[in-house]
């Protein structure tokens, strides 16, 4: 696939506006997030919470996509992806996301990134 599915460029809209709510609309009722090496979290509450969270840890981020592929109901996204930390230092680091669609919505969220040194 050569172009992104719609959703995509809204949902990395919502990430780098840092809007946790907008976030989990993406996601299915029972989906799964997982971020780096954290643990999977499972539902729209707790991957809301969680990334209210991370959002706040950090004053900003955006997201360069540059490639996006899809098999049916897989898609992956690859990109470079700048974190702000609150002292306005900042981590760029590339990124590559995995998707598992169902029924529309976003069942499998895994974000392949090396952020460890963002808050080290």
């Amino acid at each position: 696939m050569s172009h992104r599915p719609g959703w995509m460029d809204e949902l990395f809209k919502a990430i780098d506006a840092k809007d946790a709510a907008r976030f989990t609309s993406f996601i299915s009722a029972n989906g799964t997030f997982v971020f780096a090496n954290a643990p999977a979290v499972t539902g729209r509450t707790a991957i809301r919470d969680a990334v209210a969270g991370f959002f706040a840890s950090i004053h900003g981020l955006s997201h360069d996509v540059q490639s996006v592929a899809q098999d049916g109901s897989q898609v992956w996204s690859r990109g470079i992806v700048t974190y702000v930390r609150h002292d306005g230092s900042s981590l760029t680091a590339p990124f590559c996301n995995y998707f598992e669609m169902e029924n529309g919505a976003v069942r499998h969220y895994q974000i392949y990134v090396d952020a460890s040194a963002l808050h080290g």
